[in-house]
């Protein structure tokens, strides 16, 4: 494989960033074409409302987006793709997109997602109530990793790593310098999965200069104890960018999320993500680190079947292309790899990832922009623009609108037998954490777990099952405890 920056992305990433400046917004589109049948917010006055629970199925959004572009029968006068005024294919998504967010505000100013009663909360298959286990002493905590003896390792953005013993946390004293700026920090944490026999701990973060943007490093080291002491030692570089890489960028989009799963040749691989740092049009090179989940040996080793080894200019540790900004990260247990992605305003996705797949951005998304004006149509053979790169991998999922995807694991069972092999997505704009279970590679049900906890930065389960969430405002870490009838 041969592949370097595609043609057009670069021209259509700067088109989509000019060209919003003046274009109509969806709330605009919205007041003008469809608010005197529909209602402001999709209520309904000539026309029946959008907002019920059967029209809130994803698998509308593209009847929604057709019915607006083409009309339909007895409605050819609702074919806003024809005429002068015509829309384009990817302001009709935008309104289809726009559909979803009134429907999801109506839902959940209707209250209609799961609240406790006397502290518990009634899922679809377990009743389980949210234990609070450190309620102080972190500072936007981002990730926790369970050490053997039942302690937690918890990254604090600010650059801070800790050892909570139930609340009492002990600072890990020397770790690498962290630039907490922006969305970066200090971020992931895991062990490796031989941490009894190693001691290798793995730690993800932005790195660079003082007082300038970085770019994501992974570093393995060891914490040693020494009375009530615990110190960051025996440090490697696993990996980093290319010093030319370090280019300006908003302090966004950094990824960091860690994985592992034995090769083949039966050494252990370290799959990590990388955001496109704000940069959307250097998801599609592979010359670029960005908008890339990684893939290399445990001590930073470049395995030979890695797809874009034979490619010079290509960064060899490319497992997969075309993502955002991946902030979760997890192996279901039949060994296939799942990340969870920020999509812009909307279109957030969940994707299995495959060796040298594109995932697409920013060539199709299921977002719009954050001003309110249309980005892309998400479907390649209807697009516009003649996107129709047959090997770009749909997601298997998306939240529409955005739930600011962050964290991603898999439950085992143990505590919660009946989700076992379930994925479990948390949210930080949502502040939510869902529930997806997947049979031969289709979603087959999904569930609001948890709503309005604040602002979920990871899920991680527990040796035995149990679910922790890492909360930010309020910095807290808690548990998931089950009380359903045994």
């Amino acid at each position: 494989m041969n592949h370097t920056i595609r043609s057009g992305v670069v021209v259509a990433w700067a088109c989509a960033l000019s060209a919003s400046a003046g274009a109509q917004t969806v709330e605009q589109m919205w007041a003008e074409r469809c608010a005197s049948c529909h209602g402001d917010k999709a209520e309904g006055k000539s026309a029946p409302t959008l907002l019920t629970k059967e029209k809130r199925d994803l698998s509308l959004v593209r009847p929604f987006f057709e019915a607006i572009l083409n009309g339909r029968e007895g409605l050819k006068d609702h074919a806003f793709g024809q005429g002068e005024k015509a829309l384009t294919d990817k302001q009709a998504y935008a309104l289809a997109a726009r559909i979803r967010e009134m429907q999801e505000a109506a839902r959940f100013d209707g209250g209609e997602y799961l609240k406790p009663k006397d502290g518990v909360y009634h899922s679809q298959r377990h009743d389980f109530k949210v234990d609070k286990v450190i309620k102080d002493g972190l500072n936007t905590p981002w990730a926790i990793e369970f050490l053997p003896d039942g302690r937690m390792l918890i990254t604090n953005k600010t650059g801070r790593l800790v050892v909570a013993q139930g609340e009492r946390l002990t600072k890990v004293e020397g770790t690498p310098s962290v630039i907490d700026d922006g969305q970066g920090g200090l971020m992931d944490a895991a062990l490796h999965p031989d941490y009894e026999k190693n001691g290798w701990v793995y730690l993800s973060y932005q790195h660079g200069e003082p007082k300038k943007r970085g770019m994501t490093k992974i570093v393995r080291g060891r914490i040693k104890a020494e009375g009530d002491a615990l110190t960051w030692a025996d440090e490697q570089t696993i990996y980093e960018a290319r010093p030319e890489h370090y280019l300006p960028a908003g302090g966004v989009h950094f990824g960091s999320r860690i994985a592992f799963q034995k090769h083949g040749d039966g050494k252990w691989c370290v799959f990590f993500t990388h955001g496109e740092r704000g940069r959307m049009e250097m998801a599609q090179d592979v010359t670029r680190p960005n908008g890339k989940v990684h893939r290399l040996y445990d001590d930073g080793g470049i395995p030979a079947d890695n797809p874009f080894i034979d490619n010079p200019k290509a960064y060899p540790s490319i497992w997969s292309f075309g993502h955002r900004n991946p902030q979760g990260l997890t192996f279901d247990l039949d060994g296939n790899l799942w990340d969870t992605e920020h999509g812009p305003r909307g279109g957030d996705e969940l994707n299995r990832v495959e060796k040298g797949r594109n995932y697409g951005w920013p060539l199709v998304s299921f977002g719009i922009n954050y001003d309110g004006t249309a980005f892309r149509n998400p479907w390649p053979e209807l697009n516009a623009r003649n996107v129709s790169d047959k090997n770009i991998a749909m997601p298997t999922h998306i939240w529409l609108p955005s739930i600011a995807a962050c964290g991603l694991d898999v439950s085992t069972g143990g505590e919660f037998p009946e989700w076992k092999g379930d994925l479990l997505a948390g949210g930080l704009a949502g502040m939510t954490l869902h529930r997806v279970r997947i049979r031969d590679g289709k979603v087959i049900e999904t569930e609001e777990v948890l709503k309005n906890i604040g602002r979920v930065r990871d899920v991680r389960v527990a040796p035995d099952g149990a679910v922790y969430l890492v909360i930010n405002q309020p910095d807290i870490v808690v548990r998931l405890v089950n009380t359903s009838s045994k």
